[in-house]
Protein backbone atom coordinates (compact mmCIF):
# COMPACT_ATOMS: atom_id res chain seq x y z
CA UNK A 1 0.00 0.00 0.00
CA UNK A 2 2.91 2.87 1.08
CA UNK A 3 4.75 2.16 -2.11
CA UNK A 4 1.57 2.65 -4.56
CA UNK A 5 1.05 5.87 -2.51
CA UNK A 6 4.53 6.45 -3.25
CA UNK A 7 4.28 6.06 -6.96
CA UNK A 8 1.23 8.81 -7.37
CA UNK A 9 2.86 10.98 -5.13
CA UNK A 10 5.72 10.52 -8.01
CA UNK A 11 2.98 11.18 -10.40
CA UNK A 12 1.36 13.68 -9.13
CA UNK A 13 4.65 15.95 -8.41
CA UNK A 14 5.57 15.12 -12.12
CA UNK A 15 2.39 16.89 -13.31
CA UNK A 16 2.48 19.30 -10.61
CA UNK A 17 6.51 20.18 -11.73
CA UNK A 18 5.16 20.04 -15.83
CA UNK A 19 2.19 22.52 -15.18
CA UNK A 20 4.91 24.27 -13.06
CA UNK A 21 7.23 24.88 -16.00
CA UNK A 22 4.37 25.68 -18.18
CA UNK A 23 3.41 28.33 -17.08
CA UNK A 24 6.93 29.18 -17.07
CA UNK A 25 6.66 32.40 -14.21
CA UNK A 26 10.15 33.37 -12.38
CA UNK A 27 8.79 33.31 -8.74
CA UNK A 28 8.47 29.61 -9.14
CA UNK A 29 11.81 28.54 -10.88
CA UNK A 30 13.35 27.66 -7.45
CA UNK A 31 10.04 25.55 -6.15
CA UNK A 32 10.81 24.19 -9.95
CA UNK A 33 14.01 23.21 -9.48
CA UNK A 34 13.99 21.53 -6.08
CA UNK A 35 10.87 19.83 -7.14
CA UNK A 36 12.25 18.49 -10.03
CA UNK A 37 14.96 17.27 -7.49
CA UNK A 38 12.88 15.81 -4.75
CA UNK A 39 11.47 13.75 -7.75
CA UNK A 40 15.14 12.46 -8.57
CA UNK A 41 16.33 11.54 -5.14
CA UNK A 42 12.90 9.76 -4.41
CA UNK A 43 14.10 7.40 -7.36
CA UNK A 44 17.05 6.98 -5.75
CA UNK A 45 16.74 6.20 -1.92
CA UNK A 46 12.83 5.94 -1.84
CA UNK A 47 12.38 8.47 0.70
CA UNK A 48 9.36 10.34 0.13
CA UNK A 49 9.78 13.12 2.52
CA UNK A 50 11.21 15.25 -0.23
CA UNK A 51 8.08 14.78 -2.02
CA UNK A 52 5.66 15.59 0.30
CA UNK A 53 7.73 18.34 1.56
CA UNK A 54 7.98 20.50 -2.12
CA UNK A 55 4.73 18.59 -3.56
CA UNK A 56 2.66 20.63 -0.60
CA UNK A 57 4.59 24.01 -1.67
CA UNK A 58 3.85 23.22 -5.26
CA UNK A 59 -0.10 22.70 -4.43
CA UNK A 60 0.00 25.92 -2.60
CA UNK A 61 1.64 27.54 -5.79
CA UNK A 62 -0.53 26.01 -8.30
CA UNK A 63 -3.75 26.94 -6.00
CA UNK A 64 -2.64 30.32 -5.48
CA UNK A 65 -2.08 30.25 -8.82
CA UNK A 66 -4.99 29.35 -9.94
CA UNK A 67 -7.13 31.96 -8.01
CA UNK A 68 -5.68 34.58 -10.26
CA UNK A 69 -5.48 32.48 -13.26
CA UNK A 70 -8.52 29.79 -13.25
CA UNK A 71 -8.40 28.68 -17.08
CA UNK A 72 -4.08 28.48 -16.57
CA UNK A 73 -4.10 25.22 -14.35
CA UNK A 74 -5.87 21.99 -14.40
CA UNK A 75 -8.03 21.67 -11.43
CA UNK A 76 -7.07 18.01 -11.55
CA UNK A 77 -3.70 18.41 -10.95
CA UNK A 78 -4.55 20.29 -7.79
CA UNK A 79 -7.32 17.58 -7.22
CA UNK A 80 -4.53 14.42 -7.31
CA UNK A 81 -1.85 16.40 -5.32
CA UNK A 82 -4.42 16.96 -2.68
CA UNK A 83 -5.63 13.60 -2.10
CA UNK A 84 -1.93 11.51 -2.55
CA UNK A 85 -0.75 14.32 -0.11
CA UNK A 86 -3.83 13.64 2.39
CA UNK A 87 -3.18 9.97 1.51
CA UNK A 88 0.18 9.92 2.43
CA UNK A 89 -0.71 11.66 5.98
CA UNK A 90 -3.13 9.12 6.87
CA UNK A 91 -0.40 6.04 6.43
Amino acid sequence: MKNEVNEKLVKSCNDALATIKKINIEDYSELSSKLEWCIGSYQHDKNPAGLIEYGTLALKALKQYKSKNPRKVNKKIIENLEKVIGNYSKN
